[in-house]
């Protein structure tokens, strides 16, 4: 018999207790957040119709979809007759993400906000190669604005994602900004021809992971010349120049300078406000998603390969399925480089998990008698495992031990009759006998 794998499939994951605890105290932080910026929540289904996912990422984000094929009398027939499964015979796939998602809700509802604000976290899939920080399976945490064009919306978003990232513990990151329209000049002025941008935004989108020979062999790969590569990197370097935006955002006869105008606004509205201290703006970024028009985001934060987020203004998307064009504006961040760069630096409180006290009886005691006991401690809000058995009572603490409770309730017949329970902390081994309700005071105390 072929032994089956325990494990789970490659790219995904199980999460213990302590995992679990540690992704809803960020997931809290977040939730509470995005509500103070007046977002609201919306969750979409994990499947989406393959029409509303295709067409939108780029070839490369295509590629990376789940395709689901699950019409069984057309996959049947299909094989019946010697042909292959092929990819065609899907029609529906997973959630790639959770902005196209976001413009077909927009495009479906006609009784929306004008101004739509809306935070979502859910999980998306991506047929990836697994990498530390990268799975196939991964959380977002998206807030998004629509309906407006106003620099204002690209700030809030922003703001908010600053706000998240400070309340958790983090000082050190940078929000990068960029914009697609002044991204597209430099692309031009390289001499890259138009119907070779989308390669080249692409290939300069892994800039920090494959460097500047990556880039220019990348693009050789892709049908241009090494000079047009490195004529693109030449022209980025030379946009780090301070004073670059107000100089080409004042010479408007330049392409790119509304583009650099817009970045130089979106930097003043958003310099009183949390983000204002973390924009940076760098040229290099490019953001490999098609769909953005206009100003792009992304978080670098020290000692992480890649970013913990993105995001940007997408003012066509929603009207790919709408015949209203609809601007609007989002930021995502990624839970699990969130959780990775927490782990590693240490940075979680100590955050309660498993109960606080496991309560043991002697044999004489009813199991009725400690189910009560334990109601009214948990009535009082202390977290309780009754142990289910009756063993030797030094059997019963050394389970709690394995659990991690701080405390052992002793529940004798001595104690049943007085209305009381021995407490016991594991961690100084102190002992007394207290009311059921002192007990719980002192538990909550600590």
């Amino acid at each position: 018999m072929t032994q089956v794998s325990t494990k789970p499939p490659s790219g995904m994951r199980d999460f213990l207790a302590a995992d679990v605890v540690q992704r809803r105290y960020v997931l809290s932080v977040v939730q509470r957040v995005y509500e103070s910026f007046g977002f609201v929540p919306l969750e979409t289904p994990t499947i989406e119709n393959l029409s509303t996912l295709l067409g939108k990422y780029g070839p490369e984000g295509d590629q990376l979809l789940y395709r689901i094929l699950h019409r069984r009398e057309r996959l049947s027939r299909a094989l019946e007759a010697g042909q292959p499964a092929e990819l065609d015979l899907a029609d529906e796939g997973l959630r790639y993400d959770l902005t196209v998602p976001l413009a077909r809700v927009v495009a479906n509802y006609g009784d929306l906000p004008a101004f739509y604000k809306r935070y979502q976290i859910q999980p998306v899939w991506r047929a990836d190669r697994p990498a530390k920080g990268r799975f196939r399976e991964f959380w977002q945490c998206d807030v998004d604005i629509t309906g407006t064009k106003s620099l204002v919306a690209d700030a809030e978003v922003c703001g908010a994602v600053a706000t998240v990232l400070v309340e958790l513990g983090f000082t050190d990151f940078k929000i990068l900004l960029n914009h697609r329209e002044l991204l597209r000049a430099l692309v031009a002025q390289a001499q890259i021809p138009p119907e070779q941008e989308s390669a080249a935004l692409i290939a300069l989108d892994k800039l920090d992971k494959v460097g500047a020979e990556g880039v220019v062999k990348e693009l050789a790969e892709k049908g241009l010349g090494a000079g047009q590569g490195e004529a693109l990197l030449g022209a980025l370097e030379a946009a780090r120049t301070p004073g670059f935006l107000a100089t080409r955002a004042g010479d408007t006869g330049k392409p790119g300078a509304l583009a650099a105008a817009e970045l130089v606004a979106l930097l003043d509205t958003a310099r009183s406000g949390p983000a204002g201290k973390y924009l940076a703006f760098d040229p290099t970024l490019a953001r490999g998603l098609s769909y953005y028009t206009g100003p792009i985001f992304e978080i670098t934060c020290a000692g992480l390969s890649g970013s913990m987020g993105g995001g940007g203004r997408y003012d066509n998307l929603i009207g790919m399925f709408t015949k209203r064009s609809i601007p609007a504006v989002g930021f995502s961040l990624g839970l699990e480089r969130v959780l990775l760069v927490m782990g590693e630096r240490g940075m979680f409180p100590a955050l309660g998990k498993g109960p606080q006290l496991l309560l043991c009886r002697f044999a004489d005691v009813p199991a009725s008698a400690a189910i009560s006991v334990a109601t009214t401690l948990r009535q009082a809000g202390v977290r309780v495992e009754v142990y289910a058995d009756t063993p030797a009572l030094g059997k019963q603490i050394g389970y709690a031990d394995t659990i991690g409770a701080s405390f052992v309730g002793i529940l004798g017949g001595n104690e049943l009759a007085r209305g009381a329970l021995t407490l016991k902390r594991l961690a100084t081994g102190e002992q007394r006998t207290l009311a059921v309700a002192e007990a719980a005071s002192v538990i909550l105390s600590l």
